[in-house]
């Protein structure tokens, strides 16, 4: 187990999904015996806007809801501009960084007025700027199996597949399977063990 608290930052775009599988995380790390802190922020309202949860996790006492700039263990991105802004505030040399190939372009982009990066020079910067780097194609696994909401269970068992979280996959499992609508369970068990599957693979 990493040092305590272990500070987790889950990030996207507005429309990804990252609070609710953060709130998600939280309770099957509760469910196991921890203490847990969630503490969302927002960015701009509307779809689209950055999105970002800390959670934070203790056997024996609860931390605030924030995470001190620099100390992040894990940053979990479900969109890798957002996950590369998170890890230049939160990231130090320790750091583990996961996050989903898929780029959101943001209004500015689409409108033309800035460029987005291209993909491999964010993937140099979050491999310079990390301990370990997991670049995965999340949303394409998803839409293989249905669609491209599910990236963030893919994201979420790249997660547990690596060993980076205190509670067994059984857990998790068992919060999604009560929170998801029963014909969308399937396809999300899949989506979290192919996220296992390939963390164990890296």
């Amino acid at each position: 187990m990493l040092s305590e608290p272990i500070n987790l930052v889950i990030t996207g775009a507005g429309g990804q999904g990252n609070v609710i599988a953060a709130h998600w995380l939280g309770e099957a790390l509760l469910r196991n015996g921890l203490r847990v802190t969630v503490g969302d922020t927002y960015g701009l309202s509307q779809r689209g806007g950055s999105v970002m949860s800390h959670i934070r996790v203790s056997t024996d006492r609860r931390y605030g809801p924030l995470i001190p700039r620099g100390l992040a263990h894990v940053i979990l991105g479900l969109e890798p501009v957002e996950t590369l802004r998170v890890l230049a505030d939160y990231g130090n040399p320790d750091v583990v960084v996961m996050t989903n190939d898929r780029p959101v372009y943001p209004l500015d982009v689409i409108a033309g007025e800035v460029e987005y990066p291209e993909p491999q020079r964010i993937r140099e910067a979050l491999e310079e700027l990390s301990a370990k780097l997991y670049w995965i194609s999340a949303t394409k696994i998803a839409q293989e199996l249905g669609g491209a909401i599910v990236a963030n269970i893919v994201m979420m068992g790249i997660l547990f597949g690596a060993g980076l979280v205190p509670a067994p996959n059984e857990i998790m499992l068992e919060v999604l399977r009560e929170h998801l609508p029963s014909d969308k369970w399937e396809a999300n068990r899949e989506a979290f063990y192919r996220g296992v599957s390939m963390a164990i693979e890296q």
